[in-house]
């Protein structure tokens, strides 16, 4: 972990966004690293940039034909990033399946490298321990992470009436040798408006 940490220091160049996500509309079953998945996977669908890798020597973006999300892991021993591949053409069954098979892995210590290489995007819910929003550490080459802070309550305005709410910070670092902060700022609202819609998490 340390060695990739001081690699993203010295390679990337960072810039980071934020937003809120209003999920009042949430039932409190609402499976949260599930729903962050999905939505990622329909805004890289729409913006591909965002789960592409940087060549800094050709200055080139290389875009991929799947979507391989790096969850990432806190664990009392560290960080583990294991990746969730082609989530793209899976049901949100099979993804959840998986999200716990990962966690059994990381549990048991029998998660092994090759789990954890070849993401495109990666996604860390650090909401689930504290924090809002956070300039995040991007893997080159890697030109994206998402990060998702903890839901708090608030109230919100509604056709001139003022509710309760929950709002979901959250954060993008991005690269900005590869993307702009147009590409950047269309791609988070994407995420936003999936997040905000009424599908729930079993829909894929």
């Amino acid at each position: 972990m340390a060695s990739n940490m001081s690699r993203a220091h010295t390679e990337v160049v960072p810039a980071t966004l934020t937003e809120e996500a209003d999920v009042s509309a949430w039932p409190v079953t609402e499976d949260v690293t599930l729903k962050l998945i999905l939505a990622l996977v329909s805004a890289l669908q729409s913006h591909p940039a965002l789960g592409a890798w940087y060549d800094p020597n050709a200055q080139t973006l290389r875009l991929h034909k799947t979507i391989n999300l790096g969850i990432a892991h806190d664990t009392p021993e560290g960080l583990f990033v294991p990746v969730l591949r082609d989530t793209g053409s899976r049901s949100a069954a099979e993804l959840r399946r998986e999200l716990d098979e990962m966690k059994r892995k990381i549990t048991d210590r029998t998660i092994g490298l090759s789990d954890m290489l070849g993401a495109t995007f990666t996604v860390s819910n650090f909401g689930t321990i504290a924090g809002l929003h956070a300039g995040l550490v991007l893997m080159p080459p890697q030109v994206a992470i998402l990060g998702a802070g903890r839901i708090v309550p608030r109230p919100v305005l509604r056709q001139a009436t003022v509710m309760p709410g929950r709002i979901m910070p959250l954060s993008l670092t991005f690269d900005h040798r590869a993307l702009t902060g147009g590409e950047a700022a269309r791609f988070l609202r994407s995420v936003v408006e999936f997040l905000e819609s009424r599908k729930p998490s079993g829909h894929s």
